[in-house]
């Protein structure tokens, strides 16, 4: 069977003084799968549109932010990710220069400025496998990562990447 994912953008805000991350705290909608926790922005491409514009809108729709700088920093493919199993892939941006600010809360929850150190120490709700990519996302490396964490039933099964 043909591997046919739902394409998505995820990207990671940082502060002008690079010492925060904007995030969405998803505690608006019941049932959300996301519920409870702290996610990048991002969502679904549009048929008609790349994964750059596509992040550019998604920022534009969820923190009304205009994009000054931005860089891919990997690709991530999630099988069974989806409430129902759906597989997802992702395009993962770092987002170092915007125009704009951001409201306290958006359609998801509300939007917060994580300070990196307790990020990417896990000292906030995430999903279990975002603590394995997100160091990648903001480490020195020019190299982008590709990266394969499959999911079943809400659990991070295994995790691998290459540069």
């Amino acid at each position: 069977m043909p591997y046919t994912p739902i394409v998505a953008t995820l990207g990671y805000v940082l502060s002008p003084d690079r010492r925060h991350c904007l995030m969405v705290h998803r505690n608006a909608r019941e049932g959300d799968h996301h519920l409870g926790k702290y996610n990048g922005l991002g969502g679904k491409l549009e048929p008609d549109e790349d994964a750059m514009a596509g992040m550019r809108r998604e920022l534009r729709e969820e923190a009304g932010i205009e994009c000054l700088s931005l860089r891919l920093r990997g690709t991530l493919s999630w099988p069974g990710f989806g409430k129902g199993g759906e597989d997802w892939l992702g395009f993962i941006f770092l987002v170092d220069r915007f125009e704009g600010r951001p409201p306290a809360r958006n359609a998801e929850g509300e939007l917060a400025w994580v300070p990196l150190e307790r990020l990417l120490a896990g000292e906030v709700p995430l999903w279990e496998g975002d603590r394995h990519f997100l160091p990648l996302v903001f480490d020195q490396d020019p190299r982008p990562f590709h990266g394969v964490m499959p999911y079943a039933a809400g659990r991070m099964l295994s995790w691998s990447y290459s540069r």
